[in-house]
């Protein structure tokens, strides 16, 4: 079997499950951030009174933090109340945690061969971890809140494999971004997908988490990267418990199986271009486009590795007179390692606004939203008409290095532009 059909087995208690099979599955793990009020409201039509298991329920607020209006705060409030009276263990207020996707591993929450649900889309973000993770809706939730279980189509499996090593500046970003523009925006549509190949096992846990993150953007259902030693260390001193291993066996049958060669298929950063995330484009066929916002940050690419690579970018120089770059750092403990680092300090001092841990911008709600006629490079995952504010705006997705390298130079810029090669790492993390 592959990695999903084994997951969705053990959940539903079947030896083995088939591409089309519909399953009852028990769930290990459900999250919900700020539309958790929605879920609430389900739940409480419902009439059961208790949660299934408090203990499986992990609510983060990170889409509106802190509070922009009194109907946030009102939600906030109603969502805090009901976490109380239920119980519920694993509640990560207003600076206490950051975004979903980064608090959920962070804090040991994720395992191989769970079985995880969240209402938002991007939590196929946890297949980095062996898990089988999707997204699912409010009702759905409150279903799962009241049983413990949830229906599923076992899906039919993509699998990508990658040979060869990125070249400088060509990171997770491009080569996902590099897929999506290959695929299709439906071109894994409830599939799931295996990534894997030596030029992914030498990808730290940061990056894959890219990889798993953006696979959504291509439709699919779930996403996975392997469970090695890569993964299990960085686990180790997060999980208590003993952790298992899971792998696809050698005869698992695949719908396709793709192969790409990252050095040969990416010889530079690519740029997907408004209003679509598959509307990729090398970087330099895009040519002059100016840069009114840059955004570092978001469930794709907050973390620290990628504050890190934005910081080596703009050391010692100014961002444009025209441009603004925002940088969210993904969680507190990012936050915290990245001024420890001395990251921040660089990004301030080259007039970056940092902002608190969460989604922002990228969800057009407050925190760097776009007038009409802006443009922005950003190292966020979507693209759409008005995602990050006005429906006349404009939204490029890029890795960190494009997006700190555009910011310095005010148009969509190669990060070699700016940096010589010669020029050292602020920090080797």
């Amino acid at each position: 079997m592959t990695l999903a059909e084994k997951i969705l087995a053990r959940a539903s208690g079947y030896d083995r499950v088939s591409p089309e099979q519909i399953v009852i599955a028990r769930v290990d793990l459900a999250m919900s951030h700020e539309n958790a009020d929605l879920v609430r409201k389900s739940f409480l039509e419902i009439g059961v009174g208790r949660v299934w298991d408090p203990s499986k329920i992990v609510i983060i607020f990170d889409h509106r933090v802190p509070a922009e209006s009194e109907k946030t705060a009102t939600t906030h409030q109603a969502i805090r109340e009901f976490v109380a009276a239920q119980g519920i263990e694993h509640f990560y207020d207003v600076g206490r945690g950051g975004i979903c996707h980064q608090v959920l591993p962070e804090n040991g929450h994720v395992r191989p061969g769970m079985l995880i649900v969240g209402t938002d889309s991007h939590t196929t973000t946890h297949g980095a971890f062996g898990a089988f993770a999707t997204g699912i809706g409010a009702t759905e939730m409150a279903g799962v809140w009241t049983e413990g279980t949830l229906w599923f189509k076992v899906p039919s499996t993509l699998r990508i494999e990658v040979e060869g090593e990125l070249r400088p500046w060509i990171s997770a970003k491009d080569l996902i971004l590099h897929l999506i523009g290959r695929l299709g925006a439906a071109g894994a549509d409830y599939r799931a997908v295996e990534f894997d190949g030596p030029a992914i096992r030498r990808m730290s846990v940061a990056s894959r988490m890219v990889l798993t993150n953006l696979a959504m953007e291509m439709g699919a259902k779930v996403a996975f990267t392997p469970v090695d030693e890569i993964l299990l260390d960085y686990l180790r001193p997060r999980v208590p418990e003993k952790l298992a291993t899971i792998a696809p066996d050698a005869d698992a049958r695949y719908e396709r199986v793709i192969r790409m060669d990252a050095g040969e298929d990416l010889a530079e950063p690519v740029i997907a271009c408004p209003h679509s995330v598959d509307r990729v484009k090398p970087l330099s066929a895009v040519g002059e486009v100016p840069v009114h916002q840059a955004v570092l940050g978001s469930c794709t690419n907050g973390r620290l590795e990628d504050l890190e690579v934005a910081a080596r970018v703009v050391a010692g120089r100014s961002i444009h007179p025209r441009t603004r770059l925002i940088v969210i750092p993904a969680s507190q403990q990012v936050y915290r390692e990245a001024m420890r680092l001395g990251y921040l300090e660089t990004l301030v001092a080259a007039g970056a606004i940092i902002n608190p841990p969460g989604c922002g911008p990228c969800v057009g709600v407050h925190q760097g939203i776009l007038a009409a006629g802006e443009t922005c490079v950003s190292s966020t995952n979507r693209n759409f008409v008005g995602r990050m504010g006005s429906k006349d705006s404009f939204v490029y997705l890029a890795s960190p290095a494009v997006v700190a390298a555009s910011a310095i130079a005010g148009k969509l810029a190669h990060p070699e532009a700016i940096v010589k090669e010669a020029e050292p790492c602020l920090t080797e993390v």
